[in-house]
């Protein structure tokens, strides 16, 4: 991350761990910093002309001592080194720019480049480029970046697999052509991972250590996080619930590839089963949820057995993972209608069922994602030491995004 191969070993050590007090701090003195690390004075001076020569501390005030006493306060350049995050979909990408205390710099929204492939690649790239301009910091000081996509990344291979919604991605080591292109470190991963992530970060997860997200729209996903990290498995594919063998014959043909429960609750499915059952065709899955407030009794119970079901695969996925929570998400997930009757479904089917609560983040859940994994990776790779691993906090949650 930082070149620091001319020190020695145990100042590379001191200077990480001095980077890792002022971000967990803010600012703090020369003094509480020695106290708080066991440095002696002359070691922090060194520490700090090695740190102030390289742009990465500044003064931030001062704070009183003892009578008549001040002493200056320091902080850490929080703009040294930023981390880019992008939420790619079918449709668009969303992409921030946020400084190392996780505060959103700059971002934007452009539709995927339909051509996919290396041209969405060269997109990325592109996007995190003019995030920097428009932030008015040099590109350079992008030291990291995370990817969420709709699909499986497998961390062995570095591939991507099971992206069927952007062409030219199947296979293709992303991370690795990024990091090509635009010459920071990059890590990948599925989209609903980094949703449930940007809920620990700002969302309902943020005080709960085992909880999972469920997205539920055209498809169905799910993010885990298990003893507060992400659950990705052997292939990157924890979480593909849309297989699992509920709501419909997994033995099925017709539901091999999309998965029993997506052709059971996804959008295709709860179309077909209220026009089926004599609901009005043509409508959308929103305007089918609309209609229950206006006293649609299809609409009401194709509802209902939506929610039956997908309380079927909670109680499934609870077996396996206990989570203390499910979040719910995505343009069907968010709706309070479904809230209602999982909660109503729950306790008939478990004897001690989850909480069940809405993302309150929306469609930003994925891109909060992917700048708090980039926080998480940049803290883990400041200053760091070949052969030293100084376990590394993950990143607060902040009180407001601007």
């Amino acid at each position: 991350m930082i070149d620091l191969s001319g020190l020695a070993t145990t100042r590379q050590i001191t200077l990480r761990t001095v980077v890792h007090v002022l971000l967990d701090r803010g600012a703090v003195s020369r003094a509480e910093l020695a106290r708080l690390t066991g440095l002696s004075k002359q070691t922090m001076s060194e520490v700090f002309r090695d740190l102030e020569g390289g742009g990465w501390v500044q003064i931030a005030g001062k704070t009183q001592g003892g009578v008549g006493r001040s002493a200056a306060t320091y902080e850490l350049c929080a703009d040294r080194a930023l981390v880019f995050g992008a939420d790619v979909g079918g449709t668009k990408v969303q992409a921030a720019l946020a400084d190392m205390h996780g505060t959103i710099l700059a971002e934007m929204i452009e539709p995927t480049d339909a051509r996919g492939g290396e041209q969405v690649i060269a997109q990325l790239a592109r996007m995190s480029a003019n995030l920097a301009g428009r932030a008015g910091v040099p590109k350079e000081r992008i030291f990291m970046g995370s990817i969420g996509i709709p699909g499986a990344y497998d961390e062995r291979s570095k591939r991507l697999f099971m992206v069927p919604n952007i062409a030219g991605l199947e296979g293709s080591p992303l991370a690795e052509r990024l990091e090509s292109a635009t010459g920071f470190a990059v890590h990948v991963g599925n989209d609903v991972n980094m949703a449930a992530k940007g809920e620990q970060w700002m969302g309902e997860g943020r005080d709960v250590d085992n909880f999972v997200f469920i997205a539920l729209g055209t498809g169905v996903g799910m993010g885990i996080i298990n003893e507060r990290q992400i659950l990705r498995g052997a292939r990157g594919a924890a979480g593909e619930i849309s297989t699992l063998p509920v709501g419909a014959d997994a033995f099925d043909g017709r539901t091999f590839h999309a998965g029993a429960l997506e052709t059971s609750i996804g959008s295709v499915a709860i179309r077909g089963r209220y026009e089926g059952w004599g609901g009005v065709a043509g409508l959308t899955v929103r305007q089918i949820v609309d209609r229950v407030a206006e006293g649609d009794r299809i609409a009401a119970a194709t509802l209902d057995a939506v929610a039956r079901t997908l309380a079927e695969a909670i109680l499934a996925v609870s077996a396996v993972v206990d989570p203390e929570r499910v979040v719910l998400g995505g343009s069907i997930g968010a709706r309070p209608e479904l809230l209602e009757r999982v909660q109503h479904f729950l306790p008939l089917c478990m004897p001690s069922p989850p909480q069940c609560t809405i993302s309150q983040l929306g469609s930003r859940a994925g891109l909060y994602g992917t700048v708090a994994n980039s926080l998480d990776w940049l803290r883990k790779s400041l200053f760091q030491t070949p052969g030293y691993d100084i376990p590394m906090p993950e990143a607060k949650p902040l009180e407001a995004m601007p």
